[in-house]
């Protein structure tokens, strides 16, 4: 016995707890707020107890008053949402209300291959139900009513028959969140509450309605144009809704990934499916290396905000970080804090910009067109900064260069120019212009 005790004590000893080196983790946010490259919150969790929490930025911009980001400030969390629904969907499962093997002509038989479309095929993204949007300009900031959304998807095209192919859907989601409302009979938002916030105990969690309100500590997203940080037009989230509508926090984020994998939400059978992965993703799930580890959670974003949500099982570790303006990569953001934890090799970006000749500039001012363009693109140059403005815009933004012929705008937009002709990427689309001689 006294053995066995002196065992375990050597053993405790030798195998120090990892703890994180914050004076590093600020130095890497100071250099991010101070270069205007990111406006956020992290939070670093361990067994349930905070490690590291830190904001930077703002949450407000008015002219001359700013309102400081701060621990307990609320961000819209993007397709983070998606770990909820599918978590209440296998808590459906887990009480014999719902079956992975349910087609989805029991719920709506007027979606093309209802028949054939398999609840596990839209927690999966192989339901081949593709992402739909309303025509006309500006209609994202619009809100939108299921049955329109329902009539959308009713009568798009299937990208594929389900089960032969991957693709990251949306509607697929949106599905499932109406099926939650079907089954229950309640309001997403409300089952949200009863299933999962009310029990697990996240009190700035919930399903947005509206638009972002600043009298509830919800963070305004914000674009780098130039020397400033301009508001961005917001998505309605009745458009997102279960596929990415829910606001939250670092803290309640961490603390819903541990209650998750802590066998609190679903069962260890639902939870081994949401986290077997095919595809690169799981069932409302993805996993990331980090650090030489397998860490599982969910990425998100839509305008210009964003999240990230990674859980280390093994070590009961949780990174959450999310914000509201995105101009460094959100995951270079999350690896760069992980590195810090673990103590691994990592310096701490300078941002220095790039400067690229005024005669290769030059070489890319110009009128573009695309033949699914409405209007033309134009690119000028003011001194050693180009300037773009995109079809039907009023007015033109500085671009930042990161390459020789890379530049972007706000972090959210990338723009790559070669040989006469312009990609635009943005949210994962490329348009490709060419230059008018």
């Amino acid at each position: 016995m006294i053995v066995g005790v002196l065992l375990a004590t050597v053993l405790c000893v030798a195998q120090p707890e990892t703890s994180p080196d914050t004076a590093k983790l600020d130095q890497f946010l100071d250099r991010l707020a101070e270069k205007s490259k990111a406006m956020g919150s992290l939070t670093i969790v361990k067994d349930g107890k905070v490690l590291y929490a830190r904001a930077i930025g703002y949450g407000r911009i008015d002219g001359l008053v700013k309102d400081p980001l701060t621990a307990a400030s609320r961000f819209r969390i993007g397709s983070i949402t998606k770990m909820f629904t599918a978590a209440m969907v296998f808590q459906l499962v887990d009480e014999g209300k719902l079956k992975l093997t349910d087609t989805l002509d029991k719920f709506y038989p007027q979606i093309p291959n209802s028949r054939t479309i398999t609840v596990s095929h839209l927690l999966g993204h192989r339901s081949g139900v593709p992402n739909v949007r309303r025509d006309g300009d500006n209609v994202n900031t619009l809100p939108i009513t299921p049955e329109e959304m329902l009539a959308l998807i009713a009568k798009a095209k299937p990208d594929f028959e389900p089960d032969t192919q991957f693709r990251y859907s949306n509607a697929g989601y949106i599905l499932l969140g109406l099926i939650v409302e079907k089954v229950t009979g309640k309001p997403y938002g409300e089952a949200l509450q009863d299933r999962i916030t009310s029990k697990v105990g996240l009190k700035d969690t919930y399903l947005a309605t509206g638009t972002i309100d600043v009298k509830k500590n919800e963070a305004l997203t914000y674009m780098r144009l130039g020397t400033e940080w301009k508001p961005v037009p917001e998505t309605h989230p009745s458009i997102l809704f279960s596929a990415g509508g829910i606001v939250s926090t670092p803290g309640d984020l961490a603390k819903f990934a541990q209650a998750l994998f802590d066998g609190k939400v679903v069962s260890k059978e639902s939870l081994d499916q949401m986290k077997t992965i095919r595809n690169e993703m799981g069932m409302g799930m993805e996993s990331y290396a980090f650090a030489g580890k397998t860490f599982y959670g969910h990425a998100g974003g839509a305008d210009n905000y964003g999240a990230w949500l990674a859980y280390l099982p093994e070590e009961r570790l949780a990174v959450a970080y999310t914000t509201n303006a995105k101009v460094y990569p959100v995951p270079d953001i999350v690896r760069g804090a992980v590195d810090i934890y673990y103590n691994r090799p990592f310096t701490i970006p300078a941002f220095e910009s790039f400067a690229v000749r005024p005669e290769v500039l030059d070489r890319y001012v110009g009128v573009y067109s695309n033949p699914g363009a409405p209007a033309k693109a134009r690119v000028t140059r003011e001194g050693a900064t180009l300037f773009f403005k995109p079809p039907g815009a009023e007015s033109a933004v500085p671009l930042e260069a990161t390459a020789e012929n890379r530049f972007q705008i706000g972090g959210a937009v990338v723009i790559e120019f070669d040989k006469g002709r312009m990609t635009v990427k943005r949210r994962g689309v490329e348009r490709v212009f060419t230059k008018e001689q």
